[in-house]
């Protein structure tokens, strides 16, 4: 088969033209980095935060080990907190960096195998999807891992060629390692799932043999095990909690959130590509024997199919494919050296995201922030901080928690260890340190003792909570759109144990 980059001059500026479109995702990615943090943003932000002021081996959440996933989030956004300050931009630089990840591994493999040009106009409808766009600045582990596992599946792919230097297997197995630390076991199970039977399926056995040669896996080991080893020697039921409960069972079984159909991602994955996932209807030019587009078409469909197996199913999951599935749209939509079109995409393209980041904008009305921030100003030392029957994650965040806050709860409602949600994940958490789960999540039938030992009681609850007798008398002090804010003096003596 004839080297297509041969084929393919292009000027110099098409020849750089990913890395400009490489600038142009982080000045995409970056607008939104000043609108508020949405809910789910605050658990992870408030996690990477404690990094700051507390271990830097276990996720906190509240205080208490948060085992859901693993840390590479954490760390990253905790560094860049540490360089650029807590805020929005620190929280959401681990999805940052997954999707220049991302952007970096697509441009270099498609220049290798189709030329510059095609690689350029890849990045630039990649950049302008609205999924990528937005998937860039959400503050949660999918477009970390999804980035490298890109990487790892692109090492592997060269890894596997005749010619590789040896250094591709290593790079391949390291960003495996990585993207385990990043989410768990999909790191690992994506890369094989779409190297091993594509590899397979054309015989390509030397390949084979060459992706599991012995550096491989050591590399992989010397990465990635040293902190699940440490995890599971500080507290026991780790593997069991983390492998088990959070990965297999979430697998392979119901009753967890978030449940839909098989046909989810399908009929997701174009109307989140929009205006680009209209080329590949438009084009019906490229034989479906092609291997470059074999290969793509089929790394998109492996993680379609993985991803739809079980019932639980979020959008950001199948962010692994985005990176082949905007390769197959150059692929199948550039005719000769005609890019008008493809201009016009990206300028569409563009505009659907600053119009849906605008949107999103205003409908974020100020929340928790506003709280956060008031309490950061009006806190003294002695004051406690007390999450009612919510766990308003954002709070800690924005007002800059030394300590973690109680969070005061029905714990002992029927059934609610069957539910999956913010009471169970808590709970989960207060498994690893029972003692410190104690002093942080307490019950109803503990409210007036909230205001013991302490100057003032600083109470976080929903707009419809009404303060009970028992909390003493409570004076309003901010309300927003979710929550209100009350404060009460604390006492000493009298009625505290």
């Amino acid at each position: 088969m004839p080297d297509p980059r041969a084929a393919d001059p292009v000027p110099r500026w098409q020849r750089s033209a990913w890395l400009l479109a490489t600038v142009a995702l982080w000045v995409l990615a970056t607008t939104g980095t000043r609108a508020l943090l949405l809910p789910d943003e605050g658990r992870y932000a408030a996690i990477a935060y404690g990094m700051l002021h507390g271990d830097l081996l276990v996720p906190r959440l509240n205080g208490l080990p948060f085992f859901h996933k693993p840390p590479l989030m954490y760390w990253i956004d905790a560094a860049a907190m540490r360089l650029f300050g807590v805020n929005e931009f620190g929280a959401r630089a681990a999805p940052l960096v997954g999707a220049l990840l991302m952007a970096w591994a697509m441009a270099y493999d498609l220049q290798r195998r189709t030329g510059a040009r095609r690689a350029a106009l890849a990045l630039g409808a990649l950049a302008t999807m609205p999924f990528f766009y937005f998937g860039a600045q959400y503050a949660n582990h999918d477009m970390l891992v999804a980035g490298l596992v890109t990487i790892a599946i692109v090492a592997g792919a060269r890894a596997g060629e005749p010619d590789a230097p040896l250094r591709w297997v290593g790079a391949a197995w390291a960003a495996a390692a990585l993207a385990v630390l990043a989410k768990g076991l999909i790191g690992i199970v994506l890369p094989a799932l779409v190297l091993l039977p594509w590899l397979a399926w054309r015989r390509q056995w030397r390949a084979l043999l060459r992706l599991v040669h012995p550096l491989g896996p050591a590399l992989f080991a010397l990465v990635a095990v040293p902190w699940f080893a440490a995890m599971q020697a500080r507290y026991p039921g780790f593997a069991e909690y983390f492998f088990v409960e959070q990965h297999l069972r979430r697998y392979a079984q119901g009753g967890f959130n978030n449940v839909q159909p098989f046909w989810f991602y399908v009929a997701v994955l174009p109307l989140l590509t929009l205006p680009w996932s209209l080329a590949l209807v438009a084009s019906r030019r490229r034989p479906a024997d092609n291997p470059v587009v074999g290969f793509y078409a089929w790394w998109v469909l492996a993680v379609l199919l993985f991803f739809s197996l079980p019932r639980s199913k979020l959008v950001g999951y199948v962010l692994a494919a985005l990176g082949p599935f905007a390769a197959l749209l150059a692929l199948a939509a550039t005719r000769g050296t005609r890019t008008r079109a493809w201009r016009w995409g990206m300028v569409l393209g563009v505009l659907v995201c600053l119009f849906a980041d605008v949107g999103i904008a205003r409908m974020r009305a100020p929340s928790q922030r506003d709280i956060g921030r008031v309490l950061a100003e009006r806190m003294q030392a002695g004051d406690r901080v007390v999450l009612v029957d919510a766990p308003f994650y954002d709070v800690p965040f924005y007002a800059r928690l030394a300590e973690p806050p109680i969070v005061l709860a029905d714990w002992n409602a029927p059934g609610f260890a069957a539910r999956d949600d913010w009471r169970k994940e808590l709970r989960d958490a207060a498994r690893f340190e029972p003692a410190l789960g104690a002093r942080l999540l307490w019950p109803l039938e503990r409210t007036a003792e909230l205001g013991c030992g302490v100057a003032r009681v600083w109470w976080v609850a929903p707009r419809a909570w009404q303060p009970p007798a028992a909390a003493g008398l409570l004076t309003p002090v901010l309300r927003s759109r979710s929550a209100v804010l009350w404060q009460s003096a604390g006492r000493q003596g009298s009625g505290c144990p």
